[in-house]
């Protein structure tokens, strides 16, 4: 059985069938799906996402567990349609501490998000939702798309970069950068994980693609992009709002464990009002927490008032539907094979259909 089958079997299951037409007749729902184990909750994802075709997101424990659950569903559901959504700081209040690359990923899911071209399916963890996001808003009013054909003068461009908190440099490498020379403008916007070119022809833009930094080779073409700037400085912190109210009111929300979810969520918002209060003395103006943070109280009423689908052994909203599968962990074989075909062979007396699935034909 090949992964496509598999991934058929959850599709096309009685009880992946009972979970979309749940939502697709009721307004407001709240889904528990009880005795999932391994993988199982990505194959059955998958299954929904396919036939209830809105925004689901995935609300891990945590950074790792989060990352594996995203490697799994990037595989089952396809690279294009799956994205991270990581947190930007290290510490609160602390510039110095954002990582360039996880704020690139957080303006790349918003801008996906807000372009509505097709669904996604986004996954994060609590630390990631602790942080408030750009109103929608604000993130379309300072944000420039540009279609290949359009009449934009570089010198207006160039005037737009600026005004974005981009810098100039003789070459890009790092989102922030923009570059001029001649007829054509490098920009490394915080929507796409490598930097545009366009070639102007006078006042038109007569090309767009991505290209290598380093080995300045070209790697697709675009009819239309969005450069986006840091969402994460002060230009854009004024009216913001939480990941989850930024959401569309339709989208799925999946959670793993909305208690813990929510303590972490109280702990990072604990951190911030520390730090807020050791820089009291600060000459500069900063934000207040409950500006840039969430809450506990607010993560839960957000979730209370939206469709959600609780796939971990601990449930926190009331149910309206509850789905029971019949799932357990492989045992342990400890590398020896005569207990697997043993087991195999039982399974197969018991009527079960044994799939065993490896990395390559080798395996």
């Amino acid at each position: 059985m090949k992964a496509l089958e598999l991934k058929t079997v959850f599709s096309n299951s009685e009880k992946t069938g009972e979970i979309c037409k749940y939502f697709e007749n009721n307004e407001l729902s709240h889904v528990h799906l009880k005795g999932l184990v391994g993988s199982s909750p990505t194959f059955i994802a998958n299954g929904v996402f396919s036939k209830f075709p809105v925004d689901q997101v995935f609300i891990l424990d945590d950074k790792e567990e989060a990352a594996y659950f995203y490697n799994d569903l990037e595989r089952i559901v396809g690279e294009e349609k799956v994205l991270f959504f990581p947190s930007s700081y290290r510490r609160p209040y602390q510039i110095e501490d954002t990582d360039n690359s996880n704020i690139l990923s957080r303006a790349e899911v918003l801008n996906a998000l807000s372009k509505r071209s097709s669904n996604k399916c986004i996954v994060t963890y609590p630390d990631a939702l602790s942080e408030k996001v750009v109103t929608k808003s604000n993130l379309e009013k300072n944000t420039t798309r540009i279609n290949v054909g359009d009449e934009i003068s570089i010198e207006f461009l160039n005037e737009v970069l600026y005004e974005y908190g981009f810098e100039r440099e003789d070459f890009v490498i790092a989102p922030g950068q923009f570059s001029i020379r001649g007829g054509i403008v490098d920009v490394f916007s915080f929507s796409n994980d490598n930097p545009y070119r366009l070639e102007f022809f006078g006042d038109e833009v007569e090309s767009v693609r991505t290209f290598d930094p380093v080995t300045q080779l070209s790697i697709k073409e675009y009819k239309r992009i969005a450069i986006i700037p840091n969402v994460q400085t002060t230009l854009l912190k004024e009216g913001r709002e939480t990941f989850l109210e930024f959401l569309t009111k339709n989208t799925l929300v999946w959670t793993k464990n909305i208690e813990l979810a929510a303590e972490r969520i109280h702990k990072d918002y604990e951190r911030a009002e520390v730090a807020y209060k050791e820089m009291e003395d600060s000459p500069l103006q900063h934000l207040k927490p409950l500006d840039l943070f969430s809450t506990r109280d607010s993560f839960i009423t957000e979730l209370k008032q939206r469709n959600t689908i609780e796939f971990g052994t601990q449930h926190f909203l009331d149910a309206d539907l509850t789905i029971k599968f019949n799932q357990k962990p492989q045992p342990s074989f400890n590398k020896n094979f005569d207990l697997l075909h043993d087991d195999i062979a039982a399974k197969k007396k018991q009527g079960f259909t044994n799939i065993i699935l490896a990395d390559n034909s080798k395996q």
